[in-house]
């Protein structure tokens, strides 16, 4: 956690990917055997809970790069220091690395959000050792499923299905469907990508069923963090049809996605799922819907610092290069904008 020295261009490792898998011993190392500052107790862990929900809030209003380098130092620093101190209970001293865990959960996040994966899989890893010192093996399973879908974002999915099948396997009626249910999308996603496509389908059946059962808010704090399940649940539902070629089913799961999380509260990951439903619109032959798409996707993207909102806003150029030539005003109007936007959002490399 210290380090000052992290490359950030360090490649993603497969190899990894598979630690939490077959070498978990390694990760269990003491954080903290120096206990110094004296006691700490409920008050400090309530403290750095509400802090990460604030860095979570301008996260997902502002983009990854926003804040970025405070959220680092908060943890080097802060937190740090919080799970070196001395607790009167183990109890507390587990909660206070649990704390801890879903900052370096964000911190990874960030990393992935600026593209940086071998840097976003490294935070990750640590917030598995996190959650290993603090005993928590659904919180660590957590961690397995992010690491799952990370493997599929850089493609390389070599371990993604083993990593979703153990994060579901932990959890299995030890949550609330709705939780649970964010494991089994996981896994719905892993399916599709190793062209398991019926299995993928009942997996994602199954998801859905689950997600309606229970109460939305009946998620522990690592997963409430990031949002309402049936968003969470919609967007990688899109994903999985997209993966599976089914254009229809992903263009109306993304649109469910941007509805369940709004721009209001959620900018860039409703912004990113307009821009995908804009995509699956476009495949579909609906060339006027995704540009209206794509343009309320822009309204919301303004300000909002992301290498992934760049990289999106990219591709919707590259989409509207062939409708442009062809003299077709209403994109060539779009590309404009999406033009415009790039010259003013480029990010700087983080360092």
């Amino acid at each position: 956690m210290e380090r000052r020295q992290l490359v950030t261009s360090a490649a993603y490792s497969v190899a990894a990917a598979a630690l939490p898998l077959g070498a978990a011993e390694e990760l269990t190392e003491r954080i903290g055997t120096a206990r110094r500052r004296g006691v700490a107790g409920a008050a400090e862990i309530d403290a750095v809970r509400n802090m990460t929900s604030l860095f979570v809030t301008l996260d997902e209003r502002h983009g990854g790069q926003h804040g970025r380098s405070a959220v680092v130092q908060y943890l080097r620093s802060d937190v740090v220091d919080l799970c070196r101190a001395r607790f009167a209970t183990e109890e507390k001293h587990h909660e206070a690395l649990a704390v801890a865990a879903c900052l370096a959960y964000l911190c990874g996040w960030k990393a992935y959000d600026a593209h940086e994966h071998g840097l976003a899989q490294h935070y990750y890893l640590q917030a598995y050792a996190l959650t290993r010192e603090a005993a928590d093996e659904v919180h660590g399973a957590w961690i397995l499923r992010i690491l799952a879908h990370n493997g599929m974002d850089v493609r390389r999915p070599e371990h993604t299905l083993d990593l979703a099948e153990a994060a579901l396997a932990r959890v299995r009626g030890r949550l609330a469907p709705p939780a649970e249910a964010l494991f089994a999308v996981t896994r719905a996603r892993a399916l599709a990508v190793a062209g398991r496509g019926p299995e993928a389908v009942r997996q994602l059946r199954a998801a859905q069923d689950l997600v309606l059962r229970g109460e939305p808010d009946e998620l522990p704090y690592w997963a409430a963090l990031w949002g309402p399940p049936r968003g969470t649940l919609a967007s990688h539902t899109a994903k999985t049809f997209h993966t599976l070629g089914d254009h229809a089913n992903a263009e109306r799961h993304y649109a469910l996605s941007s509805r369940y999380r709004p721009g209001s509260t959620h900018r860039r990951i409703a912004a990113l799922s307009l821009i995908s439903q804009g995509r699956e619109q476009s495949a579909l032959g609906r060339l006027e819907a995704a540009c209206d798409t794509w343009g309320r996707s822009l309204d919301l993207l303004e300000g909002v610092r992301s290498a992934r909102a760049v990289d999106a806003v990219a591709g919707i150029r590259r989409q509207l290069g062939v409708f442009r030539h062809r003299g077709v005003q209403t994109a060539a109007d779009l590309d404009e904008r999406a033009r415009n936007w790039l010259g003013t959002h480029r990010p700087p490399r983080h360092i």
